[in-house]
């Protein structure tokens, strides 16, 4: 049996995984449950963790997967990371061996890849297509546009982003607070980040207690896409 904050942790976690596809950060946690410190959150996670219910993914900063769930919240095992994540060698764009052209327009997309964004300090906006990547249908949100991005840097570390991995960015020029962004910086940089709008000013988050929040007025940023999924290579 859980307690009302162990359960309250693993229903929080689980929301946030299936939204973005990513855990929160332990601030993020320790806000949610009104806890006056991280360590709080360690020993929640630690619990839940002996019982059987979240597990830590080894060599990845902060990554948890939700393994099942209690009966008040479904009963049902979940996947966590495991359709939102690819590990592996990239997936080749051009046709996979003993598999046909139709297949692969059936069961993956391709997307072009544009350029590198900065997981760290802003770097040039991207404005050309650096080469194409078959990304798995499934990964993609219905409706809309979708692009990939190579990462560069580790300031997203804490919410399972890599310097090295491809992110999948589905088109848009709106997004909500705690949404994994890609975002124009006074129409000069590009940088990927947690969004969060505040009045007349938008708040630029890492997930790397390294990197210090940037806050910008808001006419100063523009939302180029929200963040869906990713791919990795080891």
């Amino acid at each position: 049996m859980l307690t009302r904050k162990q359960l309250d942790l693993l229903e929080f976690i689980h929301t946030r995984v299936q939204r973005d596809g990513v855990p929160p950060s332990f601030d993020e946690m320790k806000d949610a449950l009104d806890l006056r410190s991280k360590s709080g959150i360690h020993r929640l996670i630690t619990a839940l963790e002996e019982r059987g219910f979240i597990r830590r993914l080894a060599h990845r900063a902060r990554a948890i997967e939700v393994v099942k769930l209690p009966e008040s919240m479904g009963g049902a095992p979940t996947t966590g990371f495991t359709p939102r994540v690819i590990d592996g060698p990239h997936p080749s764009p051009t046709q996979p061996a003993n598999i046909s052209r139709d297949e692969v327009q059936l069961f993956a997309r391709e997307l072009p890849v544009m350029g590198k964004i900065a997981a760290g300090v802003p770097i040039e906006a991207i404005s050309h297509v650096d080469h194409h990547v078959a990304v798995p249908g499934q990964m993609l949100s219905s409706g809309g546009s979708h692009y990939a991005l190579e990462v560069k840097g580790d300031s997203m570390i804490e919410a399972g982003i890599n310097d090295g991995d491809v992110v999948i960015i589905r088109e848009s020029s709106t997004a909500d607070n705690g949404d994994i962004v890609v975002a124009l910086v006074e129409d000069q940089e590009a940088t990927l980040k947690r969004f969060h709008h505040n009045g007349s000013s938008i708040a630029l988050e890492a997930a790397n207690p390294a990197y210090e929040t940037r806050v910008y007025p808001e006419d100063k940023v523009k939302v180029q896409g929200c963040l869906v999924g990713l791919i990795r290579t080891y």
